[in-house]
């Protein structure tokens, strides 16, 4: 078996693409994709030219490395203007949780959706007591701007 690979060694870069390919589709991250695409390069220059590992290498990290910088950002842009997308922070727009500290205009802290998450107030004269039920009116950075669920905005 090891003579056959050492003698195939697009059977390697293929099967390392199938495996990134598979590890993409898990992560949906549009990286493991890219380096995939370099290992099928890789493959490609492999059927080629078997005995230059680093050539195969080289075509590998290359490709991967142009896609990753180029390809990507493009791809990423498209997908993130496409209609009815919604990154996870405009998600948390509206969603309820939980003041797990007094929150005022110095912040607090909230815990939403089993995650905790630095928080400050709409209002900022406003103090919400810890246990009270919050709502999100907006993630300015890291923070989460919150009123209590049951009060009427100004």
């Amino acid at each position: 078996m090891l003579d056959w690979l050492g003698d195939h060694v697009w059977a390697i870069w293929l099967a390392l693409a199938l495996l990134l390919g598979i590890a993409e589709i898990l992560s949906l991250d549009l990286v493991l994709i890219m380096l995939a695409v370099g290992a099928l390069a890789g493959a490609g220059v492999a059927v080629v030219a078997p005995d230059l590992w680093w050539l195969q290498i080289g075509v590998a990290t290359a490709v991967s490395l142009i896609t990753l910088l180029l390809l990507r950002p493009t791809l990423l842009d498209k997908v993130r203007n496409m209609p009815g997308y919604r990154s996870s922070t405009d998600k948390l727009l509206g969603a309820s949780g939980v003041a797990m500290s007094a929150i005022d205009k110095s912040g607090g802290e909230v815990k939403l959706d089993g995650i905790s998450w630095s928080a400050r107030p709409y209002d900022s004269s406003m103090v919400i007591d810890a246990g009270t039920e919050i709502e999100v009116y907006e993630i300015d950075g890291a923070i989460a701007v919150v009123y209590p669920k049951h009060d009427q905005l100004p």
